[in-house]
């Protein structure tokens, strides 16, 4: 008898149940993206572009990076067998500036999306939950940071710190937040108010139990679909600041390629395997990730598939 009570409860415990909630959503979640095409599509560009740049070191040697390795190659050379994407001005492969770009550019991406998730993130929960002055307070702040034109004070900052992929990190997600945080405090607004969030502030629930076992779960689909939207968003803005010069010097990236390029003079002389493979990369990923970013953002937020509909 006891053997059969311990197996009823093992089986019904508050934890198997939310572990089988949690599996079906996620089955539920990949049978809808399983039959967008697109978001496919963009999922198995985006896999394709992190394998590439994980495997840099073995695809193309960082030797190809460098000046003074590549003085016996031959400068401005076409694409070949030996030089895929051919060379610079340098005599360095273009091929390699490309693979270990998208390291670079790719990292600094999710890098500077998580963070500006984060600070957005706390910010939203904690206007929307607390209200009142500290509502209005960082509000305020996120209304000044809104106001001013996001490329200037990125360009700005990026001038003042040092230039490091750190700095550049920091710099797209200080500009970056305000966006999600106005986001997730409407929505924690609206899920502040719903009945099982009054029932546990009745029952005695702490603010901090509260916010991290009814807030937090209710507002996560929306910051996994601004995730997926945000990247884009850091790319670009890590690639422009690049091209103006504001990279960091020392690591290769699309947007250092771009700068480059622009420099050496490879538009006028029609040299366009050197501007043509960094700037299509850019494309292709920002595409790839606004594909599953609207594929996640749809299957998450029940009045875009009701819309659909």
């Amino acid at each position: 008898m006891s053997d059969v009570v311990k197996t009823q409860t093992t089986t019904f415990s508050p934890r198997s149940f939310r572990w089988q909630r949690r599996r079906a959503a996620t089955v539920d979640f990949w049978s809808r993206f399983r039959g967008d095409r697109l978001a496919l599509f963009g999922l198995a560009v985006l896999l394709t572009f992190i394998v590439m740049a994980i495997g840099a070191p073995w695809i193309s040697p960082k030797e190809g990076l460098s000046a003074v390795d590549s003085i016996d190659n031959p400068t401005w050379a076409t694409p070949r067998f030996d030089y895929p994407f051919g060379t610079d001005n340098l005599g360095r492969s273009v091929a390699a500036q490309f693979v270990w770009g998208s390291r670079v550019s790719l990292w600094v991406g999710l890098s500077a999306t998580v963070l500006t998730i984060a600070i957005g993130s706390a910010v939203g929960v904690t206007a929307g939950f607390f209200g009142r002055w500290t509502d209005a307070t960082l509000m305020r702040l996120t209304d000044w940071f809104l106001v001013i034109p996001f490329l200037p004070l990125a360009i700005v900052l990026a001038s003042v710190l040092d230039r490091s992929l750190r700095n550049v990190v920091l710099v797209i997600a200080i500009t970056s937040w305000p966006g999600t945080a106005r986001l997730v405090r409407a929505q924690v607004l609206t899920v502040k108010q719903r009945l099982f969030v009054d029932r546990a502030r009745a029952l005695g629930a702490s603010r901090f139990h509260v916010i991290r076992r009814h807030i937090l779960p209710n507002v996560a689909p929306l910051i996994l679909a601004n995730v997926t939207l945000a990247v884009p968003i850091s790319i670009l803005t890590e690639t422009t600041l690049a091209f103006l010069g504001l990279g960091d010097p020392k690591r290769p990236s699309w947007g250092k390629t771009l700068e480059e390029a622009f420099n050496a003079g490879a538009i006028s002389r029609n040299a366009w395997w050197y501007y043509l493979p960094a700037g299509a990369g850019i494309v292709i990923v920002v595409l790839a990730f606004t594909l599953v970013g609207r594929a996640v953002e749809e299957i998450l937020d029940p009045r875009l598939r009701e819309g659909g509909l």
